[in-house]
């Protein structure tokens, strides 16, 4: 299975979009990281995920998520109860 994820910064407001293989890995991953943007975001917390069969399928939704805004515009609208 593949997953698009959305990913929410626990000290501000931003998103993170991306798609992976292995969720658990992934998020555990974006919380160790220890570069200078990750310090200023703090913590990130999962609030969103798709599951794929096909690689393909999850990276052309992540590009959508990333590329169009409606797109990104219409699932925040959908989950914006969990992005309080």
């Amino acid at each position: 299975m593949y997953y698009v994820y959305i990913l929410k910064s626990v000290n501000h407001r931003s998103l993170y979009v991306g798609y992976t293989n292995d969720l658990r890995r992934r998020l555990k991953e974006h919380n160790e990281k220890r570069s200078k943007y990750t310090s200023l975001m703090g913590t990130w917390q999962l609030v969103y995920y798709e599951a794929y069969k096909s690689k393909r399928d999850a990276m052309k939704r992540e590009q959508s998520l990333k590329q169009y805004g409606s797109s990104l515009g219409h699932l925040r609208r959908r989950i914006s109860g969990s992005l309080l």
